[in-house]
């Protein structure tokens, strides 16, 4: 063994204990300079001797930006739902259901948290992780080992100093978003424009399911594994299983400092009911989103006795938390507004606990949701957020209202620049009518403008408009390609960070025009919204002068969506803006590449992708889709014109075409379709 190979060992061994000692066990052996260092070390030696590529390697967790489409994979093991009880007398039930099955021999019951997260089937032979393959329906999963990987909680290679490892055994988990992570994420997506994810839960499965690894490894996702399959385990315990798991490397067990651990063995039903009981507060101090508790029967001969339903084993039971709920008081209502000119109303309320974060605002949505609560100021109101990360009031306690209390009363005028609100036929919400002139929709528009959807300028932020409006160097989006580096400090140290702001305005001219309609922040149009009517009109002047009747003849596009086009193009601020921008340079119509290929073939067709496609990737179809004047949907229903169907089509999306009588059509068949051999 020469010496580069016994240092690529040396380096593998030593980043994988570092990874274990970090996200498993925080106690790290050395710095992250340290880490990062020994990492680039590994990754040069391994480009000079790509003879030994280990998919396992420390150097993969980073992931890549390469399309993937998941292969589904059987279960060796069906991964079956737990039956769900939500209060203590059903867990007496199911206890007591457990000793007569038993015939009166005592058993241990394994207390564990329930982590509300997406669940993962790991595969491991000969000490390395082999496959990572989702819940899917229960018989098969899909295959998302590559992104797994990125997931620094889970051992790729398990350590060979760990004594009686099993030559091939599963563990079950569950992948989870911290709510650290979280939190920075969404605060990301609203900087971006961008919807936000409704909790953890959703935010973590739309991470793993993700194309991207590259995107999967900077989202941070952690996983914590509850059980161990196989048919040489060490032990008939299940949570022996689980501390042998803990030595080999797996995180098993959430890291907490308190009475009891999130994890423990207990006999009677006294024992079970302080362990809920527990936990049903505590909970809200750990890292990461649960929402119940699983009990288990410890002795896997005893799970083997019990036997399972036709849906769940009977060894095992979730107890489901209640949604967290807390009263406060109510102080006063404030009222933002948006971009768009949307103004929400907003709660400020006396600060309290709540699912680990102290909560002192939550959106009260529009003008008829205050009514439906009644709301005075000064109100009493329970708050919740089950596993929601925006608060939201979900009842008033009204006996305690104080005499002479004051109702919430909506404003009319904007809190902004003053003008009256308006309120659009068919629309919940009120709007600022003042686009041109309204304070906050001037910045929104510009934030807007530069996010990286729209005109993608990276370098620039909503603090850096903030200034820069403040002091006057923009009032709309076509005043940001007059900046010069002098002007925005460009002097000194900052010379770089100005030349580089200047250079990723310039290049901005060359984004697409579908996406700079999308730019513009007209009112109700969306990024997919407006990439159908840059496809459907090719360019800015032929979508200015639409009618009503041709917008109208579009699919998707509603009254209310045609007349804010047609109101946009009326207004002379917006015209002079443009022609602003088209002397900037600016796309103002689709390129000769993107006309290349165009036709009407799939016009008025909604289209639903589902399967693993041989040919194109799923984002290419959809691209073909939308080349050919169709429309990509997520979901089947009586108007879907058919599936496009590849290979491993998910049974429940079959069942429901064939119930709606949707038409299926195959990979080659599509092609034929819209011409392409």
């Amino acid at each position: 063994m020469d010496n580069d190979t016994k240092r690529i060992e040396q380096l593998r061994q030593l980043l994988h204990e570092q990874n274990y000692r970090y996200y498993v066990l925080n106690q790290p052996l050395m710095g992250d300079m340290e880490f990062d260092m020994l990492m680039h070390e590994l990754q040069e030696l391994e480009q000079q001797h790509p003879e030994l590529y280990d998919p396992n390697s420390p150097t993969q967790r980073v992931g890549s930006d390469l399309n993937q489409n998941f292969t589904q994979v059987e279960h060796r093991y069906p991964m079956l739902s737990l039956a769900n009880t939500y209060s203590e007398q059903e867990v007496a039930d199911w206890y007591h259901s457990v000793e007569k099955g038993l015939e009166g021999e005592s058993f241990e019951i394994c207390c564990e948290m329930k982590y509300d997260g997406l669940s993962i089937s790991l595969t491991y032979e000969n000490g390395q992780l082999l496959r990572a393959v989702t819940r899917g329906d229960g018989v098969k999963g899909d295959d998302v080992t590559a992104n797994v990987k990125t997931i620094r909680s889970i051992p790729l290679v398990l350590s060979a100093r760990k004594a009686a490892l099993p030559r091939s055994f599963e563990m079950r988990g569950e992948v989870l978003m911290p709510w650290r992570v979280f939190e920075d994420l969404n605060k990301q997506r609203e900087a971006d424009e961008e919807p936000l994810f409704a909790n953890p839960r959703n935010a973590a499965s739309g991470t793993l399911k993700s194309q991207s690894s590259a995107l999967v490894a900077s989202r941070r996702l952690d996983a914590y594994l509850y059980y161990m399959l196989g048919e040489e385990l060490p032990a008939d315990g299940h949570y022996e299983n689980l501390m042998a798991a803990k030595e080999w490397g797996f995180q098993v067990i959430c890291r907490h400092e308190g009475e009891l651990p999130p994890l423990m063995k207990v006999k009677t039903l006294d024992e079970v009911y302080r362990f809920i009981s527990y936990w049903d507060t505590e909970r809200k101090k750990l890292p990461v989103a649960t929402d119940g508790i699983v009990l288990k029967v410890n002795s896997r001969r005893q799970q083997r006795a019990l036997g399972y339903t036709a849906k769940s084993p009977r060894w095992a039971i979730a107890y489901k938390f209640k949604a967290e709920r807390a009263r406060t008081r109510l102080l006063e209502v404030s009222f933002q507004v948006g971009r768009t000119g949307a103004v929400t109303p907003v709660a400020n309320m006396e600060p309290v606990q709540l699912a680990g974060t102290v909560v002192k605002r939550a959106t009260l949505n529009n003008e008829d949701f205050i009514r439906s609560f009644n709301l005075h100021i000064n109100d009493y109101v329970f708050v919740e957020k089950g596993g929601e990360i925006i608060p939201k009031i979900v009842g008033v306690d009204e006996q305690s209202r104080e005499e002479g209390a004051v109702p919430v009363a909506f404003i009319s005028h904007c809190p902004e620049c003053g003008a009256p609100l308006v309120r659009y036929e068919g629309e919940a919400a009120y709007y600022c009518p003042n686009e041109t002139g309204c304070p906050p929709q001037i910045k929104g528009r510009i934030e807007h403008f530069i996010s990286r959807k729209a005109m993608n300028i990276d370098s620039l932020g909503p603090e850096t408009i903030e200034d820069y409006y403040r002091r006057g160097l923009v009032k709309n989006v076509a005043d940001l390609y007059d900046i010069r580096v002098e002007q925005i400090n460009g002097t000194g140290n900052k010379e770089r960070s100005a030349r580089k702001i200047v250079a990723a305005i310039d290049k901005s001219r060359e984004v697409p025009f579908e996406r700079v309609v999308f730019a513009l922040g007209i009112r109700f149009i969306g990024e997919t919204s407006a990439k159908m009517l840059a496809r459907h009109f090719k360019s800015m002047d032929a979508l200015q002068h639409a009618t009503l009747d041709q917008l109208l003849q579009i699919d998707g596009v509603g009254e209310v969506m045609a007349g804010s086009i047609i109101s946009f193009f009326h207004n002379p601020d917006n015209l002079a803006l443009l022609d602003r921008l088209r002397a900037y340079g600016l796309q103002m119509e689709l390129s000769a590449s993107q006309l290349e290929g165009h036709s009407d073939r799939l016009a008025g067709k909604s289209i639903v992708i589902s399967g693993v496609f041989s040919h194109h990737s799923r984002d290419e179809y959809k691209a073909l889709i939308e080349q050919h004047g169709g429309k990509n949907v997520g979901s089947i229903s009586g108007k879907t014109s058919f599936i496009l169907a590849g290979d491993n089509m998910g049974p429940a999306k079959l069942q429901k075409a064939e119930k709606l009588g949707v038409a299926i059509v195959s990979e080659d068949e599509f092609l034929q379709m819209i011409g392409e051999n």
